[in-house]
């Protein structure tokens, strides 16, 4: 049935939920899994209201190598996980992009067949305020979504 699983995380607690399930689905067809993490645009509007501080490519550049380096922790537990398993994965980061946007993106450029994401499972007023990277997971794909809750 499917034979490469993506799976998003960012290290969280609910992420690992959607983790442990594409570990055990990939360990029960034999497929192969790549985990991935994805680093947010920068956060341009801490520069804007900060008045009477200058921007510098330096700024930019900590920022950078700060998330960098969470990222790669994050996909190393992961991948540490999948391979305890005793399943085939490989880890990916993308830098600066939207996380619904480079989660799809992956998907199609590694030609995975199934995305894993996990989600609050948020509705009305919550979903609307604080968003669901999920649903627009679920709204841009033309993968199958799996949503853990």
């Amino acid at each position: 049935m499917y034979k490469h699983i993506l799976v998003a995380t960012d290290g969280s607690e609910l992420a690992n939920k959607g983790l442990e399930q594409a570990i055990g689905l990939a360990k029960e067809l034999s497929a192969k899994i790549t985990v991935l993490t994805v680093t947010d645009l920068f956060p341009s509007y801490g520069i804007v209201v900060a008045p009477g501080l200058s921007t510098s490519p330096e700024i930019f550049e900590e920022y950078r190598t700060s998330m960098a380096e969470q990222a790669k922790a994050i996909v190393q537990q992961a991948i540490a996980k999948a391979r305890d398993a005793g399943v085939t994965v490989e880890g990916l980061h993308i830098e600066n992009q939207s996380p619904a946007v480079g989660i799809v993106e992956a998907a199609e450029t590694h030609q995975a067949e199934l995305i894993v994401v996990a989600s609050h499972g948020r509705r009305g007023m919550n979903k609307l305020l604080l968003g669901s990277q999920a649903a627009e997971v679920l709204s841009l794909s033309k993968i199958p979504v799996l949503v853990v809750k």
